[in-house]
């Protein structure tokens, strides 16, 4: 799913048919920005966000190691790093396995 496809489809489940009307794409793209960049913060600051019904994403350090150079085969080291995780919670799991 893309951006524009996400907040497409925001628009749709906004669409209660109460006469007010779907927010523009505009505004709900800036909310989801906002959403997104809630969840970099919360990461930031406590190493991790939790959405109940959704999952939770983690900060990760991967340890260097070794490993292979994908064209030639040659050793190489991989450098350490700083990732994400995330793990999904029952109800996400669930629907995807129907």
């Amino acid at each position: 799913m893309t951006r524009r496809e996400l907040i497409e489809y925001v628009q749709r489940q906004l669409d209660a048919g109460d006469g007010e009307g779907v927010p523009a794409a505009r505004e709900v793209g800036r909310i989801l920005d906002a959403a997104f960049a809630g969840i970099v913060e919360g990461l930031r600051r406590e190493g991790r966000y939790s959405h109940p019904g959704f999952g939770t994403f983690t900060i990760k350090e991967q340890m260097a190691r070794p490993g292979l150079h994908p064209k030639t085969g040659a050793p190489i080291e991989i450098a350490a790093a700083t990732t994400v995780r995330f793990k999904p919670a029952r109800e996400v799991k669930a629907s995807l396995e129907s």
